[in-house]
């Protein structure tokens, strides 16, 4: 059975890694680290697991086979090669790093080791994008020429009450926005699918951002990417939509459109169909996010030492600098109109 730890007990971890790697066969957590102590032990004590340390060489000690690593991103560099030395396969939480030079260093070191550096973009591992994948692999709908992402909410409000009854701006969304958004923090995900889905890469990109807030970066943003095989793809992501009303929504969809048929995914109601020029085909709505599926695949990559449907590291770094370098676009877009 894989022995596994994890690194950095936050809110992600707490409700999406733990519990997703506690309910799988097979994987064993065996325990947990974190820079807080007291986080780590607290952590620990209430899932009921072996070990806790604040210090990560003691927690690689425990020869381990992989490691998970959902700590703040400044903190996954010194994971990642910490990871390397211990020759543990690794998970990392996106993004990869905070620059494509740590990015590169940190495949290379894991590369050098023969271990997988795999990264947690979770929307792939929804029964909803596998069944995409499915239907586009078996040519439900032919040759997909179109694909249309959009997510649009209020990133939990941008001001949230205190105790004192004072409004104030949430630190959960001044954080996002200063990180650069919602394409970097967001969208990396639709990239990703893109590429996965259609197996086409991106060869160029065009960017445009709004902006309600006055952040430095754009709260809104409009991705057009060209792929190879003369496809194309929309995002469209949003942190500002209705993050200021009191009964906010989202919009959270996907359109492939290919030349015998096209594919839509919505949220709202959780539909998912394809329509040909025979069938209409329903499939099963769910969730865009599946922890547990993530991990049921991070078992088989340990068990099978390939990575199968999970993204490498040269994925996660693929889609980040996309995110970034089109919210960089978009910025300098705005500067030269001012």
């Amino acid at each position: 059975m894989p022995r596994i730890g994890l690194i950095g007990c936050g809110v992600v971890a707490d409700y999406g890694h733990i519990p997703a790697i506690l309910s799988t066969p097979g994987l064993e957590l065996v325990g947990v680290c974190d820079v807080n102590a007291a986080k780590a032990e607290a952590t620990s004590r209430k899932f009921g697991i072996p070990h806790h340390f604040a210090d990560q060489d003691r927690l690689f000690e425990l020869n381990l086979d992989g490691v998970v690593i959902s700590s703040s991103a400044p903190a996954h560099m010194t994971n990642v090669m910490g990871a390397s030395r211990y020759r543990a396969h690794v998970l990392c939480e996106k993004p990869l790093a905070l620059s494509d030079t740590d990015a590169e260093a940190m495949i290379a070191a894991v590369e050098a080791t023969g271990k997988m550096l795999l990264v947690g973009y979770v929307y792939r591992f929804s029964p909803v994008a596998t069944q995409i994948k499915t239907w586009l692999q078996d040519g439900l709908i032919g040759d997909p020429k179109m694909l249309r992402f959009v997510y649009l909410w209020d990133l939990h409000g941008q001001y949230e009450r205190t105790e004192d009854g004072e409004w104030v701006e949430s630190p959960r969304w001044r954080g996002r926005m200063l990180e650069g958004g919602p394409m970097i923090d967001c969208g990396v995900h639709m990239i990703d699918l893109a590429r996965w889905w259609t197996g086409a890469e991106v060869v160029s990109f065009e960017a445009h951002g709004a902006w309600v807030s006055n952040y430095a970066a754009p709260d809104h943003m409009f991705l057009h990417l060209d792929h190879e095989r003369g496809i194309s793809s929309s995002v469209e992501m949003s942190f500002t939509y209705g993050h200021t009303a009191r009964d906010p929504a989202a919009l959270f969809s996907y359109d492939v459109i290919g030349d015998g048929g096209a594919i839509r995914y919505d949220r709202d109601g959780w539909r998912l169909e394809a329509r040909t020029g025979s069938e209409t085909v329903r499939g099963a709505g769910a969730s865009e996010k599946n922890f547990p599926g993530m991990y049921q695949e991070f078992l088989h990559a340990l068990e099978s030492g390939t990575p199968g449907h999970f993204p490498t590291g040269r994925d996660g770094l693929i889609a980040t600098q996309i995110a970034e370098s089109a919210t960089a676009q978009a910025i300098q877009k705005r500067a030269s109109l001012e």
